[in-house]
């Protein structure tokens, strides 16, 4: 019997690629996959975000001509790494691996990753790029091969495994690791990988093997100022152990940059000689803050979630009613505070964070 004619919970592996915008690249992958795993009982399924350039559909005319095809279309959900959960969670296979759409992970180590599992040699196999001294010289530009060697080493202060490459977006892992690690993986962001080590209730057995990265051929790239925060996001998330959500990190850091904000307008409209007095320029300079904050936290923070047309407007008027009542809540905590310890620097912390957890939350609930 051939292997597309087989029963699907046969499969010995599954293959999750996650999509946006790849419909170039569906077929050549489907091709390569077919080449490199001969002799296995594979399955592919592409987890697509409601790609507009129609990558869904293309993935679905070549699951009629091979039934090792999936395709599982996302609508109203955006991100790499939940997509890669979802696709991994949808799947019986014993072993699951990730690997990009763009056709820059070399396919060919793939029957060599599974064959260490098979053996029992490890939990997981990274395709690493840092074991061979060519392994990031193409693929990536000087710039972003720089990003990529900070974000390992920020990775790996924060890791229990020693692993060369844990922001790799190309590794396969058995079943186990997966259901084992699911409900504390986020679904947002870019790095799963390190969010399966950070997450996984005990050390896994990595096994890495070294490859270069290849050139995109087409498509493009989905990296982005976004990824990046969302990046630190998920590492200062597991540095606290889970205790500060990914998400409220971002909208902490969005928040510092209106504090930025703030402080430019207020230095500009003084030095600008305004015909307003002090306390109009500080209001002016809070509307802008306050209003730069929303954008941002709707453009990267809820990305998922984004407001758009009159939706955007209705949630800029109640973030900013809920914001101006965080300032009250900051005030209020931070007088109460400051009456009976007569620590202003304390009050004015505490007071600060109250707000800040008052926003958020508000926020979470009644903007997004």
């Amino acid at each position: 019997m051939a292997p597309s004619e087989r029963s699907a919970s046969a499969y010995e592996l599954t293959i999750v690629s996650p999509t946006f915008n790849e419909r170039p690249n569906i077929r050549p992958l489907i091709a390569k996959l077919d080449a490199a795993l001969r002799g296995i009982h594979w399955q592919v399924i592409f987890v697509d975000d409601n790609s507009p350039d129609g990558t869904a559909e293309e993935v679905k005319a070549a699951a009629r001509e091979d039934s090792r095809v999936y395709c599982i279309r996302r609508v109203g959900r955006r991100g790499l790494a939940g997509a890669v959960l979802e696709g991994a969670l949808a799947s019986a296979a014993p072993f699951v691996a990730v690997i990009d759409a763009d056709l820059q992970h070399d396919e060919t180590l793939l029957p060599a990753m599974l064959e260490v599992l098979r053996e029992d040699r490890a939990d997981m196999v990274v395709a690493s790029r840092y074991l061979e001294p060519e392994g990031l010289s193409t693929g990536l530009s000087p710039p972003r091969q720089q990003g990529s060697r900070l974000a390992t080493w920020m990775s790996r202060k924060v890791l229990r495994n020693d692993v060369s490459d844990p922001v790799s977006g190309y590794f396969m892992a058995r079943r186990a690791v997966w259901d084992a690690s699911a409900h504390k993986l986020s679904t947002e962001g870019f790095k799963v990988l390190f969010d399966i080590l950070a997450s996984h209730p005990e050390p896994l057995r990595v096994s890495e093997l070294p490859y270069k990265f290849r050139d995109r051929l087409a498509g493009e790239s989905k990296l982005d100022r976004r990824v990046v925060i969302e990046y630190l996001s998920l590492i200062l998330n597991k540095a606290t152990n889970d205790m500060i959500p990914a998400r409220a990190i971002m909208f902490a850091l969005v928040g510092s940059t209106g504090f930025l904000v703030n402080v430019g307008v207020v230095l500009a409209l003084d030095g600008a000689h305004a015909p307003l007095p002090f306390w109009g320029v500080q209001l002016t300079a809070a509307m802008v803050a306050m209003t730069s904050n929303y954008l941002i936290n709707n453009a990267v923070t809820y990305q998922d979630r984004r407001r758009k047309g009159l939706a955007l407007l209705s949630g800029y008027v109640r973030f900013c009613l809920l914001c101006s009542a965080g300032l009250f809540v900051n005030v209020a905590i931070a007088s109460f505070l400051d009456d009976r310890l007569h620590a202003a620097i304390l009050a004015g912390v505490a007071g600060a964070l109250f707000g800040a957890v008052w926003n958020y939350v508000t926020t979470a609930l009644a903007v997004w």
